[in-house]
């Protein structure tokens, strides 16, 4: 998600090249709304931000104030109507938003504008939270803003563009990330990560804090709290271990740092009974945990995959000959690093078990004598709520076996993730993170049989 305010510059441009920064977030789809003062124009689709955009159609957004969103799907189905921003016409003037996160609240709220004979194109919470900031009450976005936040309960992290402006949001949790920059032209840009403010050049970034409106402007940020930030906050723990960029910094922790030390502190808890000769990892965001964990253990790191990063990323569906080969259409063993050799492989996470298995056999196939797992975070044992599509309970395989269980599934010689307390000392904090699809303490009350098709003909709530 990125949003820009650059007067004489080619904001759709300098929106798109933020997006593609911002690619890894969101592979589903990709759309950049734009304002000029007078009214506004979008353009999105579905796909990568590079099929969607084609230099003709950035041409065609001419402004001064830009947002631009790509879409992973946590409320609705990965279909045209549910791609993002949201643009609608209101008795204030044209308005589009972008939003990174998740309402837990979406159901009933999409039912109190149904019941006020509002109509409903999607099936996205982000349409929700549009329609009722076209409703509310107050002269001004700042106002209108602030009091949709009083309903709204969940992750959102917001870019928001109205006729003569840009406005950053974030939860009172603070569960998503969200960061703001000087632009080298005098102007601003937020966005999900800061590797995407780099890419713009700007300077000056910090935080958008939890429960505050921040209005982008020439000269100076207008800063609103909005809402009292809660306290302990809620950040999403799983940014460090997998969902961000490794550039990414977030409230002061460098996500390649605290992977490395996630790698470190898995080495330290996972070394016990057993030898072996090299250390691996499953590219990419597992690549700074393996490093951490070669230093500690003294266990030669060497890569073991190579990864198609383009396999997965195309609208050409592969033959059924080919689907059957799975994970070998992404990743290929480099034999040589790991023939005849006892392997550590490092992943971040296991969320269904589907992959880990057929990795193992690849590392098999190519004559690794062992393949021993070690997982960069806790066993995955409950669904997010809060803006990571994990699946359900009952797609979980945490949730459905116990640690041996899943080692015998999958077929590795030993698996082993890291603790509660070995994560925590990694990103180096005791508090302030949420921990829930480990521990199933969610920060705010959810409805665990929420789905995220429940708006959807067929789908249940």
């Amino acid at each position: 998600m990125i949003g820009v305010f650059a007067p004489n510059e080619d904001v759709a441009r300098m929106a798109f090249f933020g997006l593609y920064a911002l690619q890894h977030r969101g592979q589903e789809a990709a759309g950049i709304a734009v304002s000029d003062g007078r009214g506004m124009s979008i353009h999105k689709g579905v796909g990568l931000a590079s099929q969607v955009f084609v230099s003709s159609a950035i041409e065609k957004l001419k402004g001064h104030y830009a947002i631009g969103h790509t879409r992973y799907s946590t409320t609705g189905s990965s279909s045209e109507r549910n791609a993002q921003p949201f643009m609608i016409e209101t008795i204030h003037g044209p308005l589009a938003l972008a939003h990174n996160g998740n309402l837990v609240n979406s159901a009933e709220l999409r039912d109190e504008l149904m019941e006020q004979s509002v109509g409903l194109s999607s099936s996205s919470d982000t349409e929700v939270m549009t329609m009722m900031l076209a409703r509310n009450r107050g002269k001004t976005w700042e106002e209108r803003i602030k009091y949709a936040m009083q309903k709204w309960r969940g992750a959102y992290s917001l870019a928001i563009l109205t006729r003569d402006g840009v406005y950053a949001v974030r939860d009172p949790w603070g569960f998503r990330p969200l960061c703001i920059g000087l632009l080298p032209s005098g102007g601003h840009a937020v966005a999900s990560e800061t590797g995407a403010l780099h890419t713009l050049g700007c300077e000056a970034i910090r935080d958008v804090k939890p429960g505050e409106i921040v209005a982008l402007s020439n000269n100076a940020l207008t800063v609103t709290q909005a809402l009292p930030p809660v306290k302990p906050s809620a950040m999403c723990v799983f940014e460090h271990i997998y969902f961000a960029r490794p550039d990414q910094v977030w409230d002061g922790i460098g996500v390649h740092q605290a992977r490395q030390r996630l790698g470190e502190e898995l080495a330290r808890e996972a070394l016990n009974g057993y030898e072996t000769d090299v250390v691996i990892p499953v590219p990419d965001s597992s690549v700074p945990a393996a490093i951490g964990f070669s230093r500690v253990s003294g266990i030669p790191y060497n890569d073991g995959f190579i990864k198609n990063r383009y396999v997965g990323r195309t609208f050409i569906e592969p033959t059924d000959s080919l689907r059957k080969r799975g994970v070998a259409l992404k990743f290929n063993v480099i034999n040589e690093n790991v023939r005849g050799k006892r392997v550590v492989m490092i992943d971040d996470s296991i969320v269904r078990g589907n992959t880990t298995g057929p990795l193992i056999k690849l590392l098999r196939n190519a004559g690794a004598k062992e393949v021993h797992v070690a997982i960069t975070c806790p066993p995955i044992m409950h669904p997010c709520f809060m803006g990571v599509d994990m699946g359900t309970y009952d797609a979980l395989i945490a949730h459905q076996r116990t640690v041996e269980q899943i080692r015998d599934f999958v077929g590795a010689d030993s698996l082993h993730y890291l603790s509660v307390d070995g994560m925590m000392r990694a990103i180096g904090r005791s508090e302030g993170f949420c921990q829930a699809c480990f521990t199933g303490k969610y920060p705010v009350e959810v409805n665990v049989g929420t789905v995220k098709t429940g708006f959807e003909k067929g789908g249940n709530l």
